[in-house]
C-alpha cells in the first residue's frame, strides 16, 4: 500500500512558500548560523588550549547572548512572543553564573528548552494553551483586521482543538530536544556539542515551524469543509 500524495497544486504551494522564505530570509539565517554557531565554535577552539574549558565555553556565550539583546532591541515590542525570548535571555544569563564543570555549564544552558518545554505542557495542562497568546500576538503584527478575526473565533470548538495540539506539539517537541541534547552532553566532546547541540536545535525549532504552518493550513481546510458541509445541510 502506497502513501497518499498530496495534490500537485498544493505540493507547488509548498516549494513555492519555502522558496519564498529562503529569499526573504536566507541572508539573515546565514548571520543567525554564524553567530550561534561557527562564532561559538571558533572562540572555544581559540581560548580552550590557553584559558581552559570552562573560561573557553563562558567566551564562546558571550556572540548569541550579544545577538539576543541586539534582536529583542530592535524589535522594540513588549508582547507573548518577545516576552519568550526575553525570559530564553534570562535564563541564558542565569546559566552562566556559578561554577562547576563545562559539562555541568552546558546543562544549564539546556534550561531554557526545558523551562519553556515545561511552559507549553503546563499552559496545556490547566487548559490555557500557550500558543493562543503567541497565535494572537502574530495576528496583531499582521493587521488589525487579522486580530478581530482570530479573537471573534476564540471560543470555536476547532479553533480550540487547533490550539491545543500545536501548544501539546511544541511542548514534547522541546522536551524530546532537551532530553537528547543532555545525552549528547555527555557522549560527544565539548567541541563537537558546540557544532551538533544547536544543529538539533535549528532542527527542532524549524520542523516544529514547518510542522505548525501545514497543520494550520490543514486544519483551515477542514474547518471550510465543515463550514461549507453545514451550508448545504441547511440548504433547503
Amino acid at each position: 500500500m502506497t502513501a497518499p500524495s498530496l495534490p500537485a497544486s498544493e505540493t507547488a504551494m509548498n516549494r513555492s512558500t519555502i522558496t519564498h522564505w529562503l529569499r526573504d530570509n536566507g541572508p539573515a539565517f546565514a548571520l543567525d548560523v554564524a553567530i550561534n554557531i561557527l562564532a561559538p565554535l571558533g572562540i572555544y577552539h581559540a581560548l580552550q588550549g590557553s584559558q581552559g574549558q570552562v573560561p573557553a565555553l563562558l567566551a564562546s556565550c558571550l556572540p548569541p547572548l550579544v545577538w539576543s539583546v541586539v534582536t529583542f532591541w530592535r524589535s522594540r515590542s513588549v508582547d507573548a512572543l518577545s516576552m519568550l525570548a526575553l525570559v530564553g535571555l534570562g535564563l541564558s544569563l542565569l546559566a552562566m553564573a556559578g561554577g562547576g564543570s563545562a559539562q555541568f555549564l552546558q546543562l544549564r544552558e539546556k534550561l531554557v528548552t526545558l523551562v519553556i518545554a515545561l511552559a507549553f505542557l503546563g499552559s496545556a495542562a490547566i487548559g490555557k494553551p500557550l500558543v493562543y497568546p503567541l497565535a494572537r500576538a502574530t495576528m496583531a503584527r499582521e493587521s488589525a483586521e487579522s486580530l478581530a478575526d482570530f479573537d471573534a473565533k476564540r471560543n470555536d470548538a476547532m479553533v480550540r482543538h487547533t490550539v491545543m495540539v500545536m501548544t501539546l506539539v511544541w511542548g514534547f517537541g522541546l522536551l524530546a530536544d532537551f532530553l537528547v541534547s543532555v545525552g549528547l552532553i555527555y557522549v560527544l566532546s565539548i567541541e563537537a556539542y558546540l557544532l551538533v547541540g544547536p544543529v538539533i536545535g535549528y532542527g527542532t525549532m524549524g520542523g516544529l515551524a514547518l510542522w505548525t504552518m501545514l497543520y494550520r493550513r490543514y486544519r483551515q481546510r477542514h474547518a471550510n469543509a465543515v463550514r461549507a458541509a453545514r451550508e448545504n445541510t441547511q440548504t433547503p
